[in-house]
């Protein structure tokens, strides 16, 4: 017997497509790629590589090169005993996910072939392929692979500190599940309660650089749903002139925030200070320092690399990525160390900092280790992809994609990218932590 409301049939087919969308990027086809990273054979070798940092590319290139090598002498350093699925952060902060969701344990990840040093480095000593360690170790190496991740700089606004989000309506989903789920709780008192809510973007490259956009939407759908919209004022601060470094989703964004969604764009207003016990927060804008009140306020501070890179040998020493850790960004590898490669948040690349960057490039580094080990050409390249399921409301999103070129390289035909859909957030909400998963584990 066969359903003829057309309305279920309609329905059945789009659920069928997006669990047929959301399966193909958990096997690794979305991205426009499958990578086939090693050979049949594990390539024999004694050589001792280094990884810097249990985050997803340090984890995914670890279990990526313990299978393609034989012999090889595998360390990861990294303090972190629990491990964080980053992109989740921006889900609890606003109500969505519990902080337990997104953590987990890097035991579970780490390959048997690899040694653990729980330690953190502090320095890099390339011109004598050494690693040194807070506890005072030097650990050698004959490749190094640098996949630290960022850091975030809290000091760089005046009178802000991590330990002032939840409180005096400050907000910032970054770090910590325990960060996000306190700026829910103070969400949640700027959503019953209205007022003005202020939404800032730092200057320079972050990670996810759609978690302050996604959050933004997200708050403004919880205020709709309560009934408290119009008690409500929203602002948008970004530092400078632009929204999203996509072209097409810039001007998408310049003209659905004010117009459909009534959130005001204040441009150039980079935010420079607060003042948590009055609610006061400083802007520095082209006409001089601007003082707003606020109700709300979601704080994204400013990143950079980690120290070591920033101040280091590794990072780059001049141009447009100055400080983060310098790579070709095609090949990953280090332009002026060539047994040293990075991955992930810390390189100095054009796009990126996404775990879908982390997805495409931990296939590059992993076989490019390889073909430096055999001393061949290094034989693969990241091509920028990059991708952020920008939310706009609760059960609704697009799925956006992209290149070095900034061109959309959409996966899948079928989803505009332009459009808010179901698709795409049920690809976010109940999938892409999966993918994930299996991308540490180096299945994908």
């Amino acid at each position: 017997m066969t359903d003829s409301d057309p309305v279920k049939t309609s329905r059945r087919r789009f659920l069928a497509g997006s669990a047929m969308a959301a399966g193909a990027a958990a096997s690794g086809i979305a991205g426009g790629a499958l990578f086939k990273s090693g050979s049949a054979r594990a390539v024999s070798t004694n050589a001792r590589i280094v990884i810097v940092g249990a985050g997803a590319a340090g984890l995914s290139i670890a279990t990526r090169l313990s299978r393609q090598l034989d012999g090889a002498r595998i360390t990861l350093i990294d303090s972190r005993e629990i491990h964080l699925y980053q992109p989740g952060l921006t889900l609890v902060g606003t109500g969505i996910w519990e902080p337990a969701q997104v953590e987990d344990r890097n035991a579970r990840y780490i390959p048997d072939q690899a040694e653990w040093i729980r330690d953190d480095v502090v320095a890099f000593h390339p011109d004598s392929n050494q690693v040194e360690t807070s506890g005072g170790s030097r650990v050698d190496y004959d490749y190094l692979v640098v996949t630290t991740g960022l850091q975030l700089n809290f000091d760089e606004i005046e009178g802000m500190d991590p330990s002032l989000i939840g409180s005096d309506g400050i907000g910032c989903v970054y770090a910590s599940p325990q960060n996000a789920s306190r700026t829910w709780e103070a969400a949640r008192q700027y959503i019953d309660e209205g007022g003005v809510g202020l939404f800032t973007r730092p200057p320079g490259p972050i990670k996810c650089a759609g978690a302050p956009l996604k959050v933004t939407m997200l708050i403004e759908d919880e205020l709709q749903n309560n009934g408290t919209r119009a008690e409500a004022e929203m602002h948008y601060l970004p530092p400078g002139e632009g929204l999203f470094s996509q072209p097409d989703i810039h001007e998408f964004l310049k003209s659905y925030f004010p117009e459909q969604r009534d959130i005001a764009i204040d441009w150039s207003h980079p935010l420079t200070a607060i003042d948590p016990g009055n609610r006061r927060a400083t802007f520095g804008t082209p006409e001089g320092a601007q003082t707003i009140d606020y109700d709300f306020i979601h704080v994204v501070p400013p990143m950079s690399a980690p120290d070591m890179i920033r101040y280091g040998d590794l990072g780059w020493q001049e141009g447009d990525f100055q400080g983060w850790m310098e790579v070709d960004q095609y090949s990953l590898q280090h332009r002026r160390y060539p047994n040293v490669f990075g991955a992930g948040d810390v390189v100095g690349t054009p796009v990126g900092k996404t775990a879908a960057s982390v997805k495409a490039q931990a296939p590059v580094v992993a076989d490019n280790v390889v073909a430096a080990i055999e001393d061949r050409e290094l034989p693969m390249e990241w091509t920028g992809y990059t991708s952020c399921p920008l939310i706009t409301e609760k059960g609704q999103a697009m799925l956006v994609e992209f290149d070095f070129s900034l061109e959309m390289t959409p996966s899948f035909d079928f989803l505009n990218p332009f459009e808010p859909q179901w698709a795409p957030w049920f690809l976010k909400e109940r999938m892409l932590h999966a993918a994930y998963n299996a991308m540490m584990r180096g299945r994908v």
